[in-house]
């Protein structure tokens, strides 16, 4: 829903300003339309649908996969694709990767959105769109800012669309902003006192490699990158998430687990090691042999190391893969036809 203009509507009807904290309570809490607010006099009921559009996003498309990862394809008012995802877990969270952009414009080699045409910036109200849309089916828990784009390139916005998650269910604590090392964004959310998680996508432990399958770090070495996660450990004391995507032959070898584990303190970073899943790039994923044997050299010098549990690759839904290119799954082809 556009906030702003919510607002600005009310203002006009002559409403008192309790009005809009009564309407995004129930839009918090998962209502389906203007007509579930019971509360609100139905004149104005009528009057909000009339003028305010329920989301600032248009469903176009939405896939469930066999793991019962959803993952939906939205349009915006101008049309911009956006995808976001829901995945769900055996201990029951409920975990939403939310996108900042619509596309990308950093060109990582090894991911999807890096390759699709970039559009802009994503508003806070459809960022939080995003998030309610899957409210609507139910309960949230978690959030991570993993899904299109770079975070800290629409920090504002990022951060008004974290103000609002709590009332949704995601409290700050449980939710995650990851960048590619746009250090001014990382200093700014060091800064900040929502007490939000810092993950960094970090691929390869040397500058020419990195540069290679990240050209933003052409522009923030990693070096100062790494100074800039410390620095936010140090004003948050909260350990920094260092996401790692194992490419078969390119960064997946023993010696550059020994490199990366060199550079990395464990009193401050942990590190997810990432299956990679299949884009139209030139890369092959790690087997899982190499994967272990990366995660037993980080152990074996101390660096907390975990492998990423990947949700959704049948429908394009897994890390790296989000390209508003929405596949059907068979499940979801079958659920429509019932709903018919």
């Amino acid at each position: 829903m556009d906030l702003e203009l919510l607002t600005s509507t009310l203002a006009d009807l002559g409403e008192p300003a309790y009005r809009e904290r009564q309407v995004w309570r129930w839009v918090a809490q998962g209502a389906a339309s203007f007509d579930e607010m019971t509360d609100l006099p139905l004149g104005l009921r009528t009057a909000l649908a009339e003028s305010v559009p329920y989301s600032s996003l248009e469903l176009v498309q939405e896939a469930h996969a066999s793991d019962g990862t959803v993952k939906a394809l939205f349009q915006t008012t101008d049309g911009r694709p956006v995808e976001a995802v829901l995945m769900r877990y055996r201990d029951g969270r409920r975990s939403l990767c939310l996108s900042s952009q619509s596309g990308c414009p950093l060109t990582c080699t090894f991911c999807a959105t890096g390759q699709m045409r970039y559009g802009r910036n994503l508003t806070a109200s459809e960022i939080l769109d995003q998030a309610l849309h899957f409210r609507r089916g139910g309960e949230v828990d978690h959030a991570v800012f993993m899904g299109m784009g770079e975070p800290m390139m629409n920090l504002d916005a990022v951060l008004a669309a974290c103000q609002r998650l709590p009332s949704v269910g995601i409290g700050n604590r449980h939710t995650a902003v990851s960048t590619v090392g746009w250090i001014p964004g990382i200093q700014r959310l060091a800064a900040q006192p929502m007490p939000i998680r810092l993950a960094l996508s970090l691929h390869a432990a040397d500058d020419a490699l990195r540069s290679e399958l990240m050209p933003v770090n052409d522009r923030y070495p990693l070096r100062d990158v790494l100074a800039a996660c410390r620095d936010y450990y140090e004003h948050k004391k909260r350990m920094v998430f260092v996401e790692y995507v194992m490419l078969a032959g390119v960064n997946d070898s023993y010696a550059q687990a020994s490199q990366l584990a060199e550079v990395l303190d464990p009193r401050m970073f942990k590190v997810n090691l990432i299956p990679y899943n299949p884009t139209d790039s030139p890369y092959e994923g790690s087997s899982p042999k190499a994967i272990e044997a990366f995660r037993a050299e980080l152990e074996r010098h101390g660096v907390g190391a975990t492998v990423r549990l990947t949700r959704g690759r049948d429908i394009a839904a897994a890390c790296g893969q989000l390209a508003a290119q929405t596949p059907v799954s068979s499940a979801a082809s079958e659920a429509a036809s019932d709903a018919a």
